[in-house]
């Protein structure tokens, strides 16, 4: 029926409500929900009103308050939560179970809006009521204990906070169906981590956060809005132990999420991009002391104009033998090329990132006095979306290389053929022309791409995802970093299936019968193949996200051994016990009667090998297990293969 101006008038058809929350989820699902969401929850509410529908009425209310809340709408919020209770109280449902929901919605969007006292109220009244209407394993108890610690936390309670966490967490794991892929159980984890940091236990908060990311991973939820807050947490936690580089890093990939989620004019975002520059400030400060002296500025205090010559240094300021790469990059971009683009590209500077990725031992941060030998020296990347790269980059290239070659005692950079013109290292570049350089691709692929996803070694995400970003307003190409970063999980899963076999076929089957048949070469190329794929596998299981990828054969140690140090990380004993497993396969493969350590021969050197390529796959196992991608004990890793693939979906990943 239309009404009086020729509009169709509201359907008073009862609401699906199952459907219309299945509708709001697509639309969350694919992203949407900054714009389509509150349009398409606001007409059901007309029309729940116009079929007189009271639940259902109360259903969007509540999912009202939840978006509003998301977008920082927090007198919206208030609002709705307001005539949320009223309608229940009109319902005449309290004390049910809805009602208790609505007591806690209403009560975390006070909280939101900083409310704290009248939160708290509600909080409490929402745990009376809660607690005689639901379950004792109900998750949504859960919920309440989380979100009252959020609250506690934010009244500086750190001990009462935690203390509802555990409450939280107690609930979650007696009554989870999948433990290691379960989002609330992930959102505690990274809950608890914040608390621990507040509580100095700083050890037990890298702890939960890394048990945070390892849900997301396992569970496939890295698309999930949520993971942005458990990246921020990892992140926050990072900053605590001094890696700042690494929290920077992880608040870039929260802030493209919240970005992308919930939009930019919200709370969630203006918090993450504060806590992204003060990363980036402490990575700033961290390298603008090279050995002890200042770097960023000129002898005279004042920043070094672009295009002039630096004054020639003394033996007191040539950088000493551990300066970094990195270290040195950063320094002649804080020196020169941010006053050339302040200078000469005002209007671009904002758009143009800064740092250092790609090929090179420096990139890893893995150089030494060694390295130098070859395309090494001052120099750093300037990135540029395609419009300005066309507007801008051959001129900025050509000022770009107008700046002095030698900075602080090293230079002039020296290329090697493989590393000038096209194929060029440091300098300008248009965005997805220096990831086609490095990968193959402007852009990681699409998550249903799994194909083209393998097709990328590990070496080339390695060489993609490395370095340092040193500024980058714009977050274009920190977007397209992080999305090679972001390898589907079910790619990932893959990966460590066919790692399983490998280590299996070549280390726990192959090692020892070329051993039994005196072929020392064969028993070495089978360690090696060993080796690899186990720490291929270190590095999977850690998630890219937060260990990177596992890089080119010469700096695989060196990454592992870096990984290993790091707090929260899993499986860091194996480095060491892979090369316990090399340095004895020299004896064992090659060895005679009297030829191994002290003298003894092979053979007690062949069973070290193998008890320790036994003892390697033992914890990988244990590794799986404890990540909810296996629930069997058996150590012989092909038989392990089965269960990591059932969480493979699709038939083309699968092992044959």
């Amino acid at each position: 029926m239309d009404g009086p101006d020729g509009v169709s008038a509201p359907s008073a058809d009862p609401i699906d409500v199952p459907q219309m929350l299945r509708g709001l989820d697509a639309i969350f699902a694919a992203h949407q929900g900054p714009t389509h969401a509150e349009p398409y929850l606001l007409d059901h509410l007309v029309r729940a009103r116009a079929a007189a529908d009271a639940g259902a009425e109360l259903t969007v209310l509540n999912e009202l308050m939840g978006f509003y809340r998301s977008q920082s709408r927090h007198e919206d919020t208030v609002r709705v939560g307001r005539e949320a209770l009223a309608l229940a109280e009109r319902m005449d449902i309290v004390g049910s179970d809805a009602y208790a929901t609505t007591l806690i919605n209403t009560a975390t969007g006070l909280r939101a809006a900083g409310r704290h006292d009248e939160a708290l109220d509600l909080y409490r009244q929402a745990l009376a009521a809660s607690e005689a209407a639901m379950a004792a394993d109900d998750r949504r108890l859960a919920a309440l204990h989380n979100n009252l610690s959020v609250l506690l936390s934010d009244r500086e309670d750190a001990a009462g906070a935690e203390r509802e966490l555990r409450a939280a967490l107690a609930i979650l794991e007696a009554s989870s169906v999948d433990p290691g892929g379960d989002l609330d159980l992930a959102s505690t984890h990274t809950n608890l981590a914040l608390v621990c940091l507040a509580l100095g236990r700083d050890d037990e908060a890298a702890e939960h956060a890394q048990r945070s990311l390892d849900i997301f991973a396992a569970g496939a939820h890295e698309n999930d809005a949520h993971y942005a807050s458990a990246l921020a947490g990892h992140a926050q936690v990072c900053f605590r132990l001094g890696r700042f580089a690494d929290a920077a890093g992880l608040y870039r990939q929260a802030l493209a999420i919240i970005a992308e989620c919930y939009g930019v004019d919200t709370d969630q975002y203006a918090v993450t991009a504060a806590n992204l520059a003060e990363a980036e400030t402490a990575v700033s400060d961290r390298t603008t002391r090279v050995g002890g002296r200042e770097q960023v500025t000129a002898p005279s205090g004042r920043a070094v104009p672009s295009g002039t010559a630096e004054p020639a240094p003394s033996s007191a300021s040539i950088a000493p033998a551990d300066v970094s790469g990195l270290d040195l990059a950063r320094a002649y971009w804080e020196t020169y090329g941010r006053p050339l683009l302040e200078s000469k590209y005002p209007t671009y500077r904002p758009r143009i990132a800064a740092g250092l990725v790609g090929h090179g031992s420096e990139c890893y941060g893995f150089d030494d006095e060694t390295s130098r030998d070859h395309d090494f020296g001052p120099g750093f990347c300037l990135w540029l979306t395609a419009a300005d790269h066309a507007a801008i980059g051959e001129q900025l290239q050509a000022d770009y290389e107008a700046l002095p070659a030698s900075f602080r005692g090293f230079g002039p950079r020296v290329a090697t053929p493989r590393a000038r013109a096209d194929r060029r290292r440091v300098g300008v570049f248009e965005i997805g022309d220096f990831y086609e350089q490095v990968t193959g691709y402007r852009q990681a692929p699409a998550a249903d791409h799994p194909h083209e996803w393998l097709l990328l070694d590990e070496a080339t995400l390695a060489a993609a995802t490395n370095g340092e970003v040193f500024v980058d307003g714009y977050g274009e190409f920190s977007a397209v970093r992080d999305g090679f970063r972001r390898m589907p999980a079910e790619v990932r899963w893959a990966l460590i299936s066919r790692r399983l076999g490998m280590a299996a076929q070549a280390g726990q089957y192959n090692v020892p019968r070329m051993l039994d048949r005196g072929d020392g070469a064969a028993a070495w190329l089978s360690v090696a193949q060993f080796t690899q794929a186990v720490a291929s596998m270190v590095f999977l299981l850690n998630g890219p996200g937060s260990a990177g990828y596992l890089p080119y054969y010469k700096w695989q140690f060196a990454a592992l051994r870096r990984l290993s140090a790091r707090r929260a990380s899993r499986l860091p004993q194996v480095a060491g016990e892979l090369e316990q497993v090399l340095r004895l396969a020299s004896a064992a493969c090659f060895g005679g009667a009297g030829f191994g350590e002290g003298g003894t021969g092979a053979a007690p050197a062949r069973e070290r090998v193998v008890e320790t390529i036994e003892l390697v796959c033992a914890q990988v196992v244990d590794e799986l297990r404890a990540r909810g991608l296996s629930s069997s004990d058996d150590t012989f890793l092909e038989h392990q293969r089965l269960h990591v693939e059932q969480r493979i979906t699709d038939p083309w990943l699968r092992s044959l």
